[in-house]
């Protein structure tokens, strides 16, 4: 029993030990030595970060994506939200085909969408645009809140938003009051995961949005290895460990509310 888990600690472990020795190579020693053999020095990280950086023109790409996962983000949770408070306090004609309507979307793979995605927006003059990148994060990122939120407000007790009522609540104020509070967990979990998908997308920014000014993140690391092919692992490695940074640092910060929000509980 030992032997197969120290087996499975070491290939756990054997990419990561890769990648931080490779991070602190320069090409030349990357191309003479093995590839999980010691660094001479810790100095070649600083010149790696720096090709990375100006390179991929890292830093406005950084900024493209946490614009789009923050805000496409917030925007999806939200709406979700609001659509689920409708559907199980407000007792919508038709809530349950509404819901099985909007989940729909997520049954299909989204490449089926790339072609009249991509003809719809060439028409509305949307290719390359930060508002086209974010209308199209925000709509794909719907459903699956919708869902988790939906079994959530259906568990808290009828009690709570009915005694608002009583006392003269209007539905905004029980929805940001009331129900709002008692789903903290799920929603900031939701958030969590979807400004994760949208952060490491790849799919539909390298289509809609493959321009220098507008690109993201995973677009700029992707150049790295086309365009600019003739760098070595090293600085490659260097881009994708910057680009994991923001994700690691928002997880850690949000740990507490993810793990209630993985129970569905009301923290």
């Amino acid at each position: 029993m030992v032997i197969p888990i120290l087996a499975l600690t070491v290939a756990y472990l054997t990419p990561l030990y890769y990648l931080f020795v490779t991070i602190f190579k320069t090409s030349e020693e990357y191309a003479k030595k093995g590839v999980l053999e010691l660094p001479d020095s810790l100095a070649p990280l600083a010149d790696n970060v720096v090709q990375a950086w100006t390179i991929a023109n890292l830093g406005q790409a950084a900024m493209n994506s946490f614009s789009y996962a923050l805000v496409g983000a917030v925007l999806s949770v939200s709406f979700a939200a609001a659509a689920a408070y409708g559907m199980t306090r407000l007792h919508l004609l038709g809530a349950n085909g509404w819901f099985m309507l909007i989940f729909t979307g997520t049954l299909f793979p989204f490449q089926m969408y790339l072609v009249p995605l991509l003809f719809g927006y060439q028409r509305l003059g949307l290719v390359n645009t930060w508002f086209g990148m974010l209308l199209v994060y925000v709509a794909i990122c719907i459903p699956f809140p919708l869902l988790v939120l939906r079994n959530s407000f259906s568990s808290i007790t009828r009690e709570v938003d009915e005694a608002a009522r009583i006392e003269g609540a209007s539905e905004w104020r029980v929805f940001t009051s009331m129900i709002v509070p008692n789903a903290m967990g799920p929603l900031i979990a939701l958030f969590l995961l979807q400004f994760t998908f949208i952060w490491n997308d790849l799919l539909f920014s390298s289509i809609l949005a493959n321009g220098i000014e507008v690109r993201s993140i995973m677009v700029a690391l992707q150049s790295l290895q086309g365009t600019y092919s003739t760098l070595g692992p090293n600085v490659v490695i260097t881009a994708t460990l910057i680009s994991s940074i923001p994700t690691v640092l928002l997880f850690i910060a949000l740990r507490k509310y993810f793990m209630a929000g993985l129970q569905l509980g009301n923290k």
